[in-house]
């Protein structure tokens, strides 16, 4: 389910309202009448930051912000308070909602908008009973300010339907969403874009000797797949394209070091990563950034079928390195390195993957942010930390000191898939690293990527982190 947003010049008499104000002097005289103003003032001196007055038939929602410390938590302020006006509305059953900026502060309230959209997302395709009480009931939401342009609507509708969409490719199961069916899903997502999609098959990946992905897909009996996809406007602003590379296990069994007790469930949540970089480039392809931008996606799911790869294999990457096999659970890894070898031919300006690679990252700092590692000297770092603050999908930046890859050097191949207990998210990300000549960022998404309990505009179930992260990245860069 997608929320698309409408930009009106008036309203209608019979409207569901949402108010944005600074104070009670803001709201005009027609819309709420004096012996009203009173309860309002008390809700506000009680920092009630949503306030909902029923007057049958329609509903007016004002919305007044408390004062925040940062600019990124009084925009997180402000998606969800966006989030609770959407929670009420779908409780009354409405149907539609204006919103109203008084505040002539647009970031509010496009982020208010932005909170609204995202909240009002469902994963409803596999209702059958009673599916009118279970669906959400806003079908539109309008916005009425003379500060937004045309152009920032767009944008904010590309960003929430690609989101929505990564949402969506994490929900399903894998009895339908197999490496083909993602790859076919995001070639039809893209087909209302301008971007070039490219499937490669098995036959295809063999011919390259991509031996991590196909050591990976070995347990199967579904073929991989490795999406690329290509954003390159004749406007683009560089030469060079920044590259995002997201894993796509489609499920992940652990293989034949089968996950034990409830540490299976979920796991057709392991390709967010891969959903994450489908979502962003169509987010920034729908809006027509002018940057030149790549995804890869290389996919498979990992089973512990007859002929599946086995501890102690030494399997050999695209790239020549020899990996020995100590954990079939560490496959991630070997499928993203694939990827990375394969991002060399771009001469890429910047190389970011997405992947919920560890649990180690999970353990770490929870469902609360993103662990991130990269080299110091790299330019764009601090750009993607002021677009994870922006996004609140902020990023906790671990160490990547040369001793962490010492951990993966095997005394029978070049390296191997797994380091010891100690710093685990580390030695993942100093694998990938390993395939790497260029500027390299690492973002595990483990904890942040699939919810057991909504939080606020991020649902139950996928949460498409990464996406907004990533579209704000390349959005700064276009202003920078």
């Amino acid at each position: 389910m997608n929320t698309f947003i409408t930009k009106i010049d008036l309203h209608k008499e019979s409207d569901n309202l949402v108010l944005i104000i600074n104070n009670i002097k803001d709201i005009p005289e027609t819309f709420v009448p004096k012996n009203e103003l009173g309860f309002i003032k008390k809700q506000i001196e009680e920092k009630k930051e949503v306030i909902a007055l029923n007057h049958y038939p329609k509903w007016i929602f004002i919305i007044h912000l408390n004062e925040e410390k940062t600019e990124s938590k009084k925009l997180e302020k402000a998606r969800q308070s966006g989030t609770k006006v959407i929670e009420l509305a779908n409780e009354q059953k409405l149907k539609q909602l204006v919103v109203i900026d008084n505040t002539e502060q647009k970031d509010i309230t496009l982020a208010i908008t932005e909170g609204m959209g995202l909240a009002n997302y469902q994963f409803d395709k596999y209702f059958t009973k009673d599916l009118d009480k279970k669906k959400f009931s806003i079908k539109e939401i309008s916005l009425l300010s003379n500060d937004i342009a045309d152009t920032e609507i767009d944008a904010l509708n590309a960003l929430i339907k690609g989101t929505n969409a990564a949402r969506s490719f994490v929900n399903e199961p894998v009895v339908y969403l197999n490496a083909e069916k993602l790859s076919e899903e995001i070639t039809s997502l893209f087909s209302e874009t301008k971007a070039k999609v490219e499937i490669l098959n098995k036959k295809q990946i063999q011919s390259l000797k991509m031996g991590g992905l196909l050591a990976v897909n070995k347990g199967s009996i579904d073929p991989p797949t490795f999406s690329i996809i290509e954003w390159k406007p004749e406007n683009a602003i560089n030469e060079k394209p920044y590259i995002f590379v997201g894993k796509g296990v489609v499920f992940d069994t652990g293989g034949l070091n089968l996950k034990t007790g409830e540490f299976m469930n979920d796991m057709k949540s392991d390709m967010a990563g891969g959903a994450a970089v489908a979502g962003a480039l169509y987010s920034i392809a729908k809006a027509e950034l002018p940057v030149y931008v790549i995804g890869l996606i290389p996919a498979t799911d990992n089973r512990p079928d007859g002929n599946a790869h086995v501890p102690d294999d030494i399997i050999t990457m695209y790239d020549g390195t020899t990996v020995e096999i100590k954990n079939t659970d560490a496959e991630g890894r070997l499928i993203l390195a694939d990827a990375l070898v394969y991002a060399k031919q771009y001469d890429p300006e910047l190389v970011i993957d997405l992947a919920t690679l560890t649990g180690a990252a999970h353990r770490a700092i929870g469902t609360y942010g993103i662990v991130a590692m990269g080299d110091d000297d790299i330019k764009e770092f601090s750009l993607l930390k002021e677009a994870g603050e922006k996004s609140y999908e902020r990023l906790a930046v671990f160490p990547f000191w040369d001793e962490y890859g010492e951990e993966i050097k095997s005394p029978v191949a070049d390296i191997k898939n797994l380091g010891s207990s100690l710093g685990g998210a580390i030695t993942a990300g100093k694998f990938l690293a390993h395939f790497t000549d260029y500027p390299f960022i690492h973002l595990d998404i483990a904890g942040p990527a699939f919810l057991n309990k909504k939080s606020h505009y991020r649902p139950q179930g996928g949460t498409g982190i990464g996406v907004r992260l990533l579209f704000n990245f390349i959005k700064q860069k276009v202003k920078s």
